[in-house]
């Protein structure tokens, strides 16, 4: 009876991982047309793209009830990162990268794509400004990005630092006067006056100390906070004029 459970145990999970990797191929297939849709379609690519990732987590679940399948993945973040850190440390030139975004018109001023060389996502003009509001505007993906950064900013450092957290969330908002981008009143800004970050961690066995380190490196640690906090340098170029 054993050798038959374990049997069945291993038919299941071959099982499993061949669903998962049929539909991984649908996926990347997927995003590679994508790639070559026009922006226009975008959204509605990606809405496949995401209909495709809820049927395979209803298709295959994931239980604790099932043998040698465990729906929480245990990380050792530093040893992931080690290999990393000490190769950045022998050659510094290594650690540095330069990421890159394009924008793309569309058939409409309202709207663009943005390619981000792993993915296009669709921006448009808020409703306020005469978007149709049906997607995101370009506030929503800045304070998109921070929240992102800040979420697995957060995560990573509390996986580094062997803190256990029942949840982890992060909620960005900004505020902005939009007669500033209308060219209303020259006394208005033009851009977000203030950002709020809330961060609701629920780790009952950490201690303070623990506590106050996730914070504290977080905080620290976060690029696109940081680099809100610290602007770089901004360069403008226009290709013809300069």
């Amino acid at each position: 009876m054993q050798e038959l459970a374990r049997q069945g145990t291993r038919d299941a999970s071959d099982v499993l991982q061949k669903m998962r990797a049929d539909s991984l191929a649908d996926l990347v297939t997927m995003a590679a047309k994508l790639r070559l849709a026009r922006a226009p379609k975008v959204r509605d690519v990606s809405m496949h793209l995401v209909r495709l990732q809820d049927s395979l987590a209803k298709a295959v679940p994931v239980s604790e009830n099932w043998p040698g399948i465990n729906n929480k993945v245990d990380m050792d973040l530093r040893s992931l990162q080690k290999p990393l850190k000490d190769q950045y440390r022998n050659d510094p030139n290594a650690s540095r990268i330069t990421l890159r975004a394009k924008g793309g018109q569309t058939d409409v001023p309202v709207s663009c794509s943005v390619d981000l060389g792993r993915a296009i996502y669709q921006a448009e003009a808020h409703k306020g400004v005469g978007g149709a509001g049906a997607g995101a505007c370009s506030g929503d993906l800045l304070l998109g990005a921070l929240a992102a950064c800040a979420q697995i900013t957060c995560q990573m450092v509390a996986a580094a630092m062997g803190i256990p957290t029942e949840r982890i969330e992060v909620t960005v908002e900004g505020d902005l006067d939009l007669r500033g981008t209308l060219g209303i009143s020259k006394d208005v800004p033009v851009g977000f006056e203030n950002i709020r970050l809330l961060f609701d961690v629920a780790a009952p066995d950490a201690t303070p100390e623990q506590l106050r380190g996730l914070r504290e490196k977080t905080e620290q640690y976060c690029v696109v906070m940081q680099t809100l906090t610290r602007p770089p340098r901004l360069h403008t170029k226009w290709d013809g004029h300069d």
